[in-house]
């Protein structure tokens, strides 16, 4: 139980902390971190997967296909974004 407490109180924390950050970042910064953002959860994907596949219980199984779901989520989404954005660079001809 003290290890939940601890995991939950570390997962509460950051998601403070990444709300902070994303909410003060200028606008003509958003694609470049955008794309180093979509990096990161490409790299979650992969700890999704194996935590998914590892078979030590059921809701390790559950909570690492939910993961696995979310991060594909954000990644497909955030190189929309991204590509969108940069349509917008573009020199019409």
């Amino acid at each position: 139980m003290e290890d939940f407490v601890l995991y939950l109180t570390i997962f509460v924390l950051s998601m403070f902390v990444g709300f902070e950050v994303i909410t003060k970042v200028p606008p003509t910064l958003h694609t470049p971190l955008m794309s180093g953002s979509n990096a990161i959860s490409g790299i979650t994907i992969v700890g999704a997967l194996i935590s998914a596949g590892s078979g030590h219980s059921t809701l390790t199984t559950i909570l690492g296909f939910l993961a696995l779901v979310f991060a594909t989520i954000n990644v497909v989404g955030g190189f929309l974004v991204t590509h969108r954005m940069l349509e917008m660079f573009r020199r019409k001809e």
